[in-house]
């Protein structure tokens, strides 16, 4: 019988299922990949068939054999390959000569060939290993832990997130993301106060992280209006959050480059694609044909039958397009949106003012730059012309510190910096408040007036 609080539900969601996207960890590196059945994964240098993770826990922790098949590794197997409780006080008599190890490198090898795992290597090295006694309790650990990043091939599957996968584009690829630091865009959605039910607007060029960030936060519920450059947007990043297909029936699409037509009243949703107006225009003589085999003609139609095929499904891409394009107008054309968010690696300021235009009065917005100087340009802009108030520039710093028993103190390499964001919140600004009380409705200014007569007759 099922649970009625939903416990199972809850535990099928927590298990790893083929299509979705996961994350493999080894030590500090991540990748992004599909769970597919007999499809081999590169990781690390390392072949590896995800078929043995298919219904297992996310979190779970595999060993990779030779043929490259995960093993479900046990919690037991965790506590350390060594008993010997035998340590040194110090470290000072200690030479590194390079012959503190009697396994040579052909030694290893042939322990590998054998079918020995990382952790029964290991215990072969301290067991071979004539300083390892002598050394402090510490630089024992610390031994371990470097051979069992050398010899142990364990992966761990993560859950797709916001934390894990900027970790993993800052530490693999992180010029694709603008060099944006995990804790940088951490603040970019607070700033930015992106939320369940909000209507948001995103100019990116990061991947299409920030865009499921920003998906991610606010759950599902509410509208996302991707602003993009060139052909198309880039969305490499947001696919890898792996969302359900209702989350994608919240984001909508629209061109930068139709931003000032939109504005100005000009855009013009029918506009027919030129290319395919020529290629239905230009069609093939059939009259020059004077006289064809059984099985040329058999071949000529069949090339028929698909270029018809192919003109029919970009027809039908093409509409599907235009209303795309029709949805996220009308989401923008109400100028009414709850926040901008910007991470480009163009300059931000030409954007920034045009799409302000859009946002609601008393709306945060956030602008993210991997240089200080176009975001003081933007902040100049925005104090000469006004539209916005509670401007911040600011940048993070980030430190991470090791803390162990006796051991605590800050980790010498450290990110040297973690870019640049600009902050406000948008106001009305003078000339709509006056176009505003304006076009008050007449009857309250009769009203007031009555009162005023009113009033001063009784004096």
């Amino acid at each position: 019988m099922a649970d009625p609080l939903g416990v199972e539900s809850d535990e099928e969601e927590c298990r790893i299922c083929e299509g979705e996207y996961v994350v493999l960890k080894r030590g500090e590196v991540y990748k992004s990949v599909q769970v597919e059945k007999r499809k081999k994964v590169i990781f690390e240098k390392q072949w590896i068939f995800m078929d043995n993770a298919v219904g297992q826990l996310y979190g779970s922790t595999f060993e990779v054999d030779s043929g490259g098949i995960l093993n479900l590794r046990k919690p037991k197997q965790d506590e350390d390959s060594t008993d010997n409780k035998e340590a040194g006080l110090d470290n000072r008599h200690i030479v590194d000569d390079g012959k503190s190890q009697k396994l040579t490198r052909d030694d290893i090898e042939s322990l590998k060939e054998q079918g020995l795992k990382g952790q029964e290597i290991i215990q072969q090295l301290i067991d071979n290993s004539t300083t390892f006694k002598d050394k402090t309790e510490f630089a024992q650990e610390k031994y371990i832990k470097k051979k069992k990043k050398k010899y142990e091939s364990n992966v761990t599957v993560l859950k797709p997130s916001c934390r894990i996968l900027a970790m993993m584009y800052h530490g693999r690829e992180p010029g694709k993301i603008c060099h944006l630091r995990y804790d940088t865009l951490a603040h970019m959605l607070t700033m930015g106060n992106i939320h369940a039910g909000s209507k948001i607007i995103v100019f990116e060029t990061c991947a299409g992280l920030v865009l499921g960030s920003v998906m991610e936060r606010m759950g599902g519920h509410g509208s996302v209006v991707q602003m993009y450059p060139g052909g198309g947007p880039v969305r490499a990043g947001m696919e890898s959050f792996g969302f359900p297909s209702h989350f994608h029936e919240t984001l909508h699409e629209f061109p930068l480059c139709k931003v000032n037509a939109l504005l100005s009243g000009t855009l013009n949703l029918d506009e027919k694609d030129m290319d395919s107006q020529s290629e239905e225009g230009s069609s093939e003589p059939q009259s020059m044909e004077v006289s064809l085999d059984p099985a040329e003609a058999k071949k000529r139609e069949e090339r028929e039958k698909l270029r018809e095929q192919k003109a029919q499904e970009k027809k039908a891409k093409l509409e599907e397009k235009r209303k795309r394009l029709a949805a996220a107008a009308a989401l923008l054309e109400g100028r009414n949106a709850d926040g901008l968010v910007i991470a480009s690696r163009f300059s931000p300021c030409s954007a920034l003012l045009c799409l302000l235009k859009f946002v609601a009065p008393s709306r945060p917005f956030v602008v993210y730059c991997q240089y200080r100087e176009p975001l003081i340009e933007c902040y100049t802009k925005l104090r000469e012309q006004g539209g916005a108030i509670s401007l911040r520039l600011t940048d993070s710093w980030l430190r991470h510190y090791q803390v162990l028993p006796n051991r605590t103190h800050p980790v010498l390499l450290m990110s040297g910096g973690g870019g640049y964001l600009l902050s406000g919140i948008t106001v009305a600004s003078a000339a709509s408040g006056a176009q505003q009380k304006s076009s008050e409705p007449a009857a309250k200014r009769i009203k007031l007036d009555e009162i005023t007569s009113t009033a001063d007759s009784s004096a």
